[in-house]
This record gives structure tokens, sequence and C-alpha cells, in this order.
């Protein structure tokens, strides 16, 4: 049964250097109607597709809490009629610092999110600058103080690594920031360079001068070993918690396990079938008037690519992939159906197998993408 539902609120006060995904300038944008539309879309979706019991809600962007109080109010009662039931464990709304007032945290709170994720990225202002991000230290502290002081004490804090400019040592002060929030989540990335970003036309032209390959690998190592002595175990490449605070709803896509997609430009997997909403508002919404849906991609995912998708995201995890749970739901062994890669991996050293289980060794986990590879396009026999 569908567990999980995800919501994109693309407007942003501000469009980061790095992001590439689907976000708009919200000034003179049509954001009540975007947000009517999205209601209409959830309905549709509930009568059409009725089996789903929702234990896991995420708002993302974009910036949900570029929102006003009263539009943010409306959207997260919308949710909560549609959506929203006793079972909801995990409930979260991505935040970006300066935008997330002490009257906003208030209007989550009282709507029932229980988990905010904040944007923090760098704690540097020449860092946060190059990223495009208008925040500083101090927005990220008071809204975390505020939001604790509201009731909210799940939170988790993004960084970023391997940015233009940064050295070990402002990576080191960043992590060292994030840890004296006293946040139970943080969640670490590298820069990945994407099309249609104003970093990608700076790479272009080659005025965007990045860290050593070294020097990330080097970030990377630090924030493993730092969060560990701390207390944060790393359950999934670029997520660390403190036990019992591990992403509900991350894991949802991590196990391979479907979800609703509400928004321009969301994905969603529904009984069996991967769904690419429209991404430009005038569309999104007008495919929503006239045929109630907003697809504008349907694909059925074969049996093959179930499997491939079990191995990747699976592995992703620190616990990486049961086979018990391979075979119930495929009805074969993954390691009789990808031997030879395995084999590989593991004499690589990038894999390893305990009691029915395969997973990334340390070293595997910084080549993951590599080792996903080996799992894609396997003939069955």
């Amino acid at each position: 049964m569908l567990k999980a539902a995800y919501l994109h609120i693309p407007f942003c006060v501000q469009i980061c250097h790095y992001c590439d995904f689907n976000k708009i300038f919200i000034h003179q944008q049509p954001v009540d109607e975007y947000l009517a539309s999205m209601k209409k879309e959830m309905l549709n979706t509930t009568s059409r597709f009725k089996s789903y019991e929702m234990e896991t809600i995420f708002v993302g962007g974009g910036t949900p809490t570029s929102l006003s109080e009263n539009q943010l109010n409306t959207f997260l009662n919308d949710v909560n009629e549609v959506l929203g039931n006793k079972s909801v464990k995990e409930f979260t709304v991505e935040a970006n610092p300066e935008q997330t007032t002490k009257e906003k945290i208030a209007v989550l709170k009282d709507n029932g999110v229980n988990r905010l994720s904040i944007g923090v990225q760098a704690f540097q202002s020449s860092l946060l600058k190059k990223l495009g991000r208008t925040h500083n230290r101090e927005d990220v502290y008071s809204t975390v103080a505020e939001a604790k002081a509201a009731g909210i004490h799940n939170m988790s804090i993004d960084l970023m690594f391997g940015l233009p400019g940064q050295t070990m040592d402002m990576f080191k002060e960043s992590v060292e920031e994030a840890l004296s929030l006293d946040v139970p989540h943080i969640s670490s990335y590298s820069l990945q360079i994407e099309k249609k970003t104003v970093f990608y036309n700076l790479a272009q032209k080659g005025k965007l001068i990045l860290p050593e390959q070294e020097l990330e690998a080097a970030m990377y190592e630090y924030l493993i070993e730092t969060l560990d002595k701390k207390g944060y175990k790393q359950y999934e490449i670029s997520n660390f918690a403190i036990p019992g605070f591990e992403s509900k709803h991350n894991l949802q896509y991590w196990n391979n396990n479907e979800y609703f997609g509400i928004g321009a430009g969301a994905h969603s997997y529904v009984e069996g079938t991967r769904r690419r909403n429209a991404g430009p508002l005038k569309q999104y919404m007008s495919l929503i008037e006239e045929h109630g849906f907003p697809y504008i991609e349907e694909h059925p995912v074969p049996i093959t690519e179930k499997m491939e998708e079990e191995m990747f995201m699976g592995l992703r995890k620190q616990e990486g992939v049961s086979d018990q749970d391979f075979i119930d739901r495929y009805g074969r062994s993954m390691f009789e159906i990808y031997k030879e890669p395995i084999q590989r991996m593991i004499q690589k050293g990038w894999l390893d197998k305990h009691e029915g289980r395969l997973f990334l060794t340390k070293d595997g986990r910084p080549l993951g993408n590599e080792v996903f590879q080996e799992f894609i396009g396997v003939v069955l026999d």
C-alpha cells in the first residue's frame, strides 16, 4: 500500500546558482491559483488511486516558506483535508532560514508539520553569496531556535561541499556550526553542476573554479568521521542521523516504494507506473483544469527496471539490500540475477555481503554511482 506523498512548491524569492529543480521567481506569479490547482490534483489523485494510507508527507521546492502566512496556512489546510490522517508519522517542510519567520513556524506547527528540512549549505557569507543564497548564519540560528521554541525539534540541516572557493577549513567550520545547533539530522551533498543553472553557464565559460577531487574526497571523509564521533549514524550515502531520526520519507524512495507526486514538475510512482507532471505553471494549471491530471509522461515500469531500481536505490542505504526482501518482491535472488556484477564489485572491495544483505563498503561509498551502473542493463536468463 502506498504510504508517501511529495508536494512541490516551485516559488523562490531568489534563484540559487546551482539549483536545477523546477522553480520560478515568485514575484507576480499566480500563487493562489496554483495552490488551488494543487488541491484539485490531490483530490483527483486520491479519488483515482484509492489504495493508500499516508505515513509521510514532504513539501519541497522551490521554497515552500516563500509563501505568505495565509498562503501557507491555506495550502497546509488543503493537504491535511485531502491527505492528512492520524497515520501520518512524519510531515516535513523544506525551509529557507531568511523566510522562515516565527509566524510561519507557528502556522507550520498548527497544521501538524513535525519536521523541518533547512537549506543552510554553508555558514560563510562569501560562499553563500557565490551560491546565490540570501540568508546569513544568524538567520540559521534564529530559525532553529524559534522552531524548537514552537515545539518542532525534528530538524535536518543541509550542507554542501566541493563548492567554488571552499577550503577544508571552511567545510570543517560549517560542520562544527551545524553540530552546535543540536539538530538530529544532517544531509551533506557534493556540488553537482547541472544544466540550465548559473554554475553550468560559468563552467562552460571556464569561470567556475572548483576544489580538486582529492580535496572533495577529504571533505567527505572528514564529514563521516566527525559526525560518527558525535553520534550521527550514516544511514545513507549523504544522510546522517541520531538513531531514531532518520528521514522516514526519503527511506520510502530508497526502499523503492510507491508515492504520490503533486505539483508542477513533480514525479510520482503509483500502481507500477512512473508519471511526470508538467513543469511550467500555466501548462500545469491548464492540464488540471482540462483533464484533471497534469501528466506529460507515463512510464509503466517493467520488472527488469524495478529490480535495477531496487539495487541502486537500496545500495544507497548503509544497511544495503536484503535478499529476502528482493525475493519477496520479485521471486528470485539478487545473488542469482546479478551474480557477475556482484562478484566484480566484491573483488574490487566496493561491495560486501553479510547475512543475506548486500551493501557498499567504506571504499565503495564515494564510488556509489560507478557501482550502481553495474546493475543496469543486465540480461535476465
